[in-house]
């Protein structure tokens, strides 16, 4: 099963919209989303606004892929349980969020193997038909690994620094 996820603050139609619309033309029964307070009512995929956060564990450990918006917790989950994640960041240019957050988030995670980034609705239609075909990578531990802490303080300090390349280490 491809587990859709919006995230709980604010709506994300148009990625709604694009999975339900690649769901139908490729006659997909196995989608499940989590669309928050969306205006668009999916057609083809099964949905729920808002899920329990015991359904929500349950349903990214039983899929087979994740797809989501830019959220740090959502591709930070899918890291951990080693999952596959498609992510179409949030764009402010199209009031979806208040800024380009998402955007840089998805710039940096997508250094990471295990994540597919799709910049727009078209680019979400290509990477889902190869969902079947992508592969979660051994998953990261639920604490930072020194080398990304070192980035962090480097970054508070006032000096540059990016997101690892590879995790190394527990």
């Amino acid at each position: 099963m491809i587990f859709v996820t919006v995230g709980a603050q604010m709506p994300f139609d148009r990625l709604v919209e694009a999975v339900d619309q690649w769901a139908s033309t490729r006659n997909r029964v196995d989608v499940f989303a989590q669309i928050g307070q969306s205006g668009y009512r999916p057609q083809r995929i099964e949905c729920r606004q808002l899920l329990e956060p015991e359904e929500f564990r349950s349903r990214y450990k039983t899929a087979s892929a994740i797809v989501a918006h830019a959220g740090t917790g959502s591709i930070i989950t899918a890291l951990q349980m080693g999952k596959p994640i498609i992510i179409m960041p949030r764009r402010a240019s199209l009031m979806e969020t208040r800024n380009d957050h998402q955007v840089a988030t998805a710039e940096q995670f997508r250094k990471f193997p295990s994540v597919t980034v799709a910049w727009n609705e078209q680019e979400l239609a290509l990477r889902l038909d190869e969902i079947d075909g992508l592969v979660g990578q051994a998953s990261v531990g639920q604490y930072a690994s020194e080398e990304l802490l070192d980035v962090v303080r480097r970054f508070i300090d006032g000096g540059a620094g990016e997101l690892p390349t590879k995790r190394s280490g527990g």
